[in-house]
């Protein structure tokens, strides 16, 4: 019986797996069908055109490495000391579960209410206006709340041997902190940012509310533009061009896989590094 058992569990394990791998297939395969026949050097380095077709998605790529740069320069830095200061510093007690309460909170919030926050606060009240900053600004806040979980969880997963250790060699807290702990919890902490970077790349809403849907190359950051995602969105709404979405939707998922190879390749040094 208990072998039975065993075998529908490891039945239904492979099932999952099967259909979740099916599905990715699916749905990967159905967007590279219907795009990959504008998939060239000019679509990807030409200058946008209203024609359709004939024009590129180079200003949005630019906006879209604009917002990637900028959030996680402000996001991350303020996500990794919060984490650290949680779970290092702070005293473990009722004000530090209502914060972790908080920040998980945060990250089941739609987007579209980060959006309309950004555009009543930053466009509006600080008047940054529709532009790269404020969209930036607002995708700092949505993730936030993903860096500080996973570099908090990337901080628990380190021995407390090292800590110890390393103390009982005279170094002082701060220095056990950034010379042991943060180097051997650096693995997950880049995998929050690689998940920070996904739900950027990914986002849409929030953009369209405080960046606009201005589709050319932006001048600096004050400058109102579209990313991939808002082009796309705009593209299938305006004309119902399916292929040339569907174009546009491979190039971010060539964007993500290179991010997310890269990011695996320096976790791996990282780690090699450790021993």
């Amino acid at each position: 019986m208990r072998k039975f058992k065993d075998n529908v569990l490891n039945g239904l394990l492979w099932f999952s797996a099967f259909l979740t791998v099916a599905v990715l297939v699916t749905i990967v395969g159905y967007i590279f069908y219907k795009g990959y026949r504008l998939i060239s050097v000019d679509f990807i380095f030409g200058d946008y055109s209203p024609s359709g077709h004939d024009g590129g998605i180079w200003p949005m790529i630019v906006t879209t490495i604009y917002t990637i740069v900028i959030s996680l320069l402000i996001a991350t830095p303020i996500g990794i000391l919060a984490a650290v200061y949680l779970q290092e510093y702070a005293k473990q007690g009722k004000l530090v579960r209502v914060i972790r309460f908080a920040t998980e909170s945060l990250t089941g919030i739609p987007s579209i209410i980060y959006g309309l926050f950004g555009a009543v606060f930053f466009v509006t009240t600080l008047k940054l206006g529709m532009s790269i900053i404020s969209a930036s600004l607002t995708l700092t806040i949505i993730v936030l709340p993903v860096i500080i979980r996973t570099t908090e969880e990337a901080l628990k997963v380190v021995p407390r041997s090292y800590r110890e250790g390393s103390l009982a060699l005279g170094t002082t807290k701060l220095q056990t902190l950034y010379k042991v702990i943060l180097p051997s919890a650096m693995p997950g902490i880049l995998s929050g940012i690689i998940l920070s970077i996904g739900r950027i790349v990914g986002e849409s809403a929030a953009i369209f509310l405080t960046a606009g849907t201005v589709a050319a190359l932006p001048e600096s950051i004050f400058s109102s533009a579209r990313t991939l995602t808002v082009h796309s969105y705009l593209v299938t709404q305006e004309s119902g061009d399916i292929e040339l979405a569907a174009a546009i939707g491979i190039v971010l998922i060539v964007v993500i896989l290179v991010l997310n190879f890269a990011t695996t390749f320096i976790s791996k040094k990282l780690n090699k590094a450790d021993y």
